[in-house]
């Protein structure tokens, strides 16, 4: 299994750069240093069954493609194989003359709508939902069916739980029984005696769901009950959803968010701006720029300077600008794959030669 120390004593480099926020010229002085770069496999390996795509270090700070994966994921406009392929002259450590091969404009094209733009709006999903989740916290103590359970009362109707509590009565004693022709609802009988051995309404092996009992023609109906299926379905996933993001939620980066009171991830927003910013680049002009000259204004979104909502309103401008550019960019809808195929052909045949 190759390393990356294969990669450098063996020679099989062709590029490797500093990327990421350094790059984009948005770092700051905690910031990491994110290494790419890009191999090609030793010739018995690639004519084998092995191939590696891929080589990293364990957290990911260093990630290395092979020379067919990269071109692969250029020829579909992923954003950051685009970014490695325009680094920034100050950020390239190692470049081999085969590498400038690999020129930008053989990839550009209306693709990066989907790919950068695309991307940038499932990343303004991925914020509205943690804004729901800062603003509506969920109690760590779980709700049951019994919470999503409602007695008719009067001209309206109760919570069951308040309805009990009224009467004096305890769940374990109730029955319930299907009533034709009505979702979700059911005659409620109460087994005042304990004479009918009634299942109750949840049971703790059936906690999840309503439990119907064998009613004797003589019971009579104490109340209609109607069991909200469709909103405990739903609490349920909210719950899981939530506390699953309690979980693994990044807690520095979290803390950040709360502190600016802004309640959503700057950082993240930051880079969805950038993204859409080079969208817009790529399609109005051809051309694309890693380096962003707008580094002042993004920070300010990173330091959480702008409303959630005032953000929000400026992606879906920029997203319709966007919509616009791609009806009128004279860039193809595809990159010619039979050039870059020849290309990569003659880069790799190039390589085992020497």
């Amino acid at each position: 299994m190759l390393t990356i120390k294969d990669l450098k004593t063996q020679n099989l480099l062709l590029f490797e750069a500093i990327s990421g926020s350094r790059a984009y010229g948005l770092s700051l002085p905690t910031s990491d240093t994110d290494i790419k770069g890009v191999f090609v496999l030793p010739q018995n390996s690639f004519y084998g069954l092995d191939y590696t795509p891929q080589v990293n270090d364990a957290k990911n700070d260093e990630v290395y493609y092979e020379l067919g994966r990269f071109v692969a994921l250029l020829y579909k406009n992923n954003p950051n194989i685009l970014e490695l392929l325009n680094t920034p002259k100050d950020c390239i450590l190692y470049e081999h003359p085969l590498f400038k091969k690999l020129v930008p404009a053989l990839f550009l094209s209306k693709q990066c709508k989907d790919t950068f733009a695309g991307y940038a709006m499932s990343q303004i999903k991925k914020a509205r939902g943690l804004n729901k989740k800062i603003m509506n916290p969920m109690d760590k103590e779980r709700k049951g069916v019994l919470d999503f359970c409602y007695v008719q009362h009067a001209q309206g109707a109760i919570k069951l739980k308040d309805w009990l509590t009224k009467q004096g009565w305890v769940q374990e004693s109730c029955g319930l029984v299907n009533i034709p022709h009505m979702k979700d609802i059911y005659g409620l009988y109460y087994d005042t005696n304990q004479a009918y051995s009634f299942q109750g309404i949840t049971r703790p092996k059936t906690v999840d769901t309503i439990v119907l009992s064998s009613i004797p023609k003589e019971a009579e109906q104490a109340a209609v009950l109607y069991f909200n299926k469709d909103g405990y379905k739903k609490y349920c996933k909210d719950y899981k959803q939530y506390w699953d993001w309690v979980e693994k939620r990044n807690d520095s980066r979290y803390e950040n968010t709360i502190a600016h009171g802004k309640n959503y991830d700057a950082k993240n927003i930051m880079h969805t701006f950038r993204l859409l910013d080079m969208a817009e680049e790529i399609l109005s002009t051809g051309t694309i720029h890693v380096r962003r000259p707008n580094r002042a204004a993004l920070l300010e979104i990173r330091k959480g300077m702008f409303e959630y909502t005032t953000l929000m309103e400026r992606a879906e401008e920029k997203v319709a600008r966007i919509e616009q550019l791609y009806a009128t960019s004279l860039l193809p809808k595809m990159p010619n794959k039979t050039q870059i195929e020849q290309v990569l052909i003659d880069i790799r045949k190039a390589f085992y030669k020497q």
